[in-house]
């Protein structure tokens, strides 16, 4: 079944299941959705959870998925966030943590032989394309802009909406000028990113392999599919939240057979679960998003049993941007991440002070 019908039919409430097993569990991380309050209402005596981002924004992700399986052990949501907070102060009392969940948990990577002896390599590598000319005074502007509004903003709700906001304008500047503006052509030569992207696919089209294009914006996906049929000299798909699921299955089929298709578009959200997309072997992350767990799930579309070549992933990073700060964010809290503490960055960013925010925004050419 699916989670929106667990929601509709009410009747499986009443039913005493021997085993309840929930795939792409990350669908009841927010303990506060509809969703996830009506999964938990089932009853079983087994119950299970798959997935491949127990942790995408907060601790509290794991909470949720505890209070499905185990109700109680690891407390309820309040006595959990206080928790938290002190794990964030005192980083060593994570072993705490874990030894509880430990028992509970069976991890499996793909990149173990011994679980997929016939997978082939994944090679992961950053690209840092340089802003245009054009990119460079929209940036600069920006930043100007983005100082006379902080210190007029008040402090709380109106300064992390207008933090939040300027992030994005940030990278959509860093992701072609149209895309800031709102107009255009979405000339690729007025786009760093754009510029180094044609340079990778004509070497993916010499070769006749085929590639993943995942960005964060859903109205990125049709320009960078248009640009890559020139590159391509053939058509590609796209796919996107608003797909209509026979439009969506008809485009995976596609990309999935024989014939030469060579490549696809997904926004990073809708394309990055539950895709089975193993014709391509290079994945390209056109713009980054915060948590790098959800990048990789998206990269798995491709890096999963059934591969029969090494896959290729690049990582654009724009060069002395923003991006590239976030990056760096990033790579200092990957450590800590994978002991099971992993802060949302954009918290991290909106609490900074105004100084601090305009060095980490400030364009290093």
């Amino acid at each position: 079944t699916t989670y929106a019908m667990a929601q509709r039919h009410k009747w499986m409430e009443d039913v005493q299941w021997r085993c309840l097993i929930l795939d792409e569990a990350q669908a009841i991380k927010n303990p506060a959705t509809k969703q996830s309050k009506q999964v938990k209402k089932l009853k079983a005596a087994t119950k299970i959870t798959l997935t491949g981002t127990p942790i995408e924004n907060s601790l509290l992700d794991l909470w949720s998925l505890f209070d499905f399986l185990n109700p109680g052990l690891l407390g309820n949501a309040k006595e959990f966030k206080t928790f938290s907070a002190q794990l964030k102060k005192e980083p060593s009392r994570y072993l705490q943590l874990k030894k509880v969940i430990s028992p509970f948990i069976l991890r499996r990577m793909k990149t173990d032989k011994a679980i997929a002896p016939d997978l082939p390599e994944k090679i992961e590598m950053k690209t840092f394309p340089r802003l245009s000319k054009k990119q460079v005074v929209l940036y600069t502007d920006f930043i100007k802009e983005l100082e006379v509004r902080l210190a007029e903003a008040d402090q709380g709700i109106q300064r992390k909406g207008l933090i939040l906001s300027s992030l994005m304008k940030f990278k959509q500047i860093c992701n072609h000028p149209d895309q800031y503006l709102g107009t255009g052509e979405f000339d690729p030569k007025e786009s760093g990113k754009f510029i180094r992207l044609g340079e990778l696919c004509e070497t993916i089209y010499a070769k006749r392999e085929r590639v993943l294009v995942f960005t964060q914006f859903k109205e990125m996906t049709a320009p960078i599919a248009k640009f890559l049929e020139t590159i391509f000299q053939h058509p590609g798909c796209i796919i996107h939240g608003s797909l209509g699921v026979k439009k969506r299955k008809q485009a995976i089929e596609q990309f999935q057979q024989r014939a030469y298709l060579p490549f696809m578009v997904l926004s990073l959200k809708a394309g990055g679960v539950g895709l089975n997309l193993t014709r391509a072997n290079h994945v390209i992350h056109f713009d980054r998003w915060w948590n790098p767990a959800v990048e990789d799930q998206a990269t798995d579309r491709a890096f999963r049993i059934g591969q029969e070549k090494g896959v290729l992933v690049h990582k654009f990073i724009t060069k002395g941007t923003i991006e590239d700060k976030i990056d760096q964010m990033i790579e200092s809290k990957k450590e800590l991440s994978q002991k099971i503490i992993s802060d949302s960055q954009a918290s991290l960013i909106t609490g900074m002070d105004n100084q601090k925010l305009l060095d980490m925004f400030k364009l290093k050419l």
